[in-house]
């Protein structure tokens, strides 16, 4: 699936140029669904957390049963050589990803053979002005009993793509979906803050989805700056009460939101103010 352009793919210990195809027909992965991936972002020179993405997705493969065959330090070397050829102006989407490769006739991956590749793809960050709309979905997060929700696995986003149709389809740009007890989890594609009387609230992780790397860094940079953070127990009906409300994710980082269903915000000065000390941050660490 190509999403951006300018595509460079890191498979079997070299680089390539283009959308190299990497899986095969009888693999595990394709058959089966054993996918786990990752999302950093490289842009203005710098990739923000990198380390601590490369990380997450060998702890992904664990949760599904996969053998991760590539330490966090040699996945991060392997990405900034690739990123050598990367014009600093052009954004990069960073996408490490393994996948089973052999079962036999079972259905538990083996641990002696996992698929590992990495993607750069050239997509432009958002601009400043970029907002989004949200509305709510019959759908929800699953929970740990029911589904891996403890990875970033590709077999959970057939859950996600049926929220935004659902929602596109009502006129909207993206979910805010609940767990299974009717409580604000996230959106359909990232993490979700509010902000009311200048204290930001965001939903507790609660096992039902992953508490971003992204998340994590504007909690950090917010309580830096003075602001009280909460980590609650939240619902729609505190959605409709906030002043300002932002999405928090690898691909943009900050996405202000503008309406959930008929409540209307402005890009208020918090919102504006983590995406400034986000990119305040990343690059005093750069």
């Amino acid at each position: 699936m190509v999403v951006g352009t300018n595509i460079k793919t890191y498979f079997e210990g070299a680089w390539h140029n283009g959308d190299l195809p990497v899986m095969r027909a009888a693999d595990h992965g394709s058959w089966l669904g054993t996918t786990v991936f990752d999302g950093a972002r490289y842009f203005e020179g710098i990739a923000p957390d990198l380390g601590a993405h490369c990380e997450r997705v060998n702890n992904s493969a664990r949760a599904l049963g996969l053998n991760p065959t590539v330490s966090t330090d040699d996945m991060v070397s392997i990405i900034w050589d690739g990123l050598k050829a990367c014009p600093k102006e052009k954004p990069v989407y960073i996408r490490p990803m393994y996948w089973g490769i052999d079962a036999g006739f079972s259905i538990v991956p083996s641990t002696e053979a996992t698929g590992f590749c990495v993607c750069l793809e050239e997509i432009p960050m958002a601009p400043q002005t970029a907002a989004t709309r949200l509305t709510t979905t019959q759908f929800r997060r699953p929970v740990l009993e029911s589904s891996v929700v403890n990875a970033k696995a590709g077999c959970l986003y057939p859950n996600n793509l049926r929220m935004l149709r659902e929602v596109k389809a009502k006129g909207f740009d993206n979910a805010l979906v609940t767990d299974a007890m009717g409580n604000v989890a996230e959106t359909a594609t990232a993490n979700i803050f509010m902000v009311k009387d200048g204290e930001v609230f965001t939903p507790v992780p609660n096992g039902t989805f992953l508490a971003g790397i992204t998340r994590e860094r504007h909690m950090k940079n917010l309580r830096a700056d003075g602001v009280t953070v909460h980590e609650s127990v939240l619902t729609y009906a505190d959605f409709h009460n906030a002043d300002e409300v932002f999405m928090s994710g690898n691909m943009m980082k900050v996405t202000p939101v503008t309406a959930f269903d008929a409540t209307q915000y402005q890009m208020g000065p918090v919102t504006r103010r983590v995406r400034d000390m986000y990119w305040d941050w990343a690059h005093s660490t750069a």
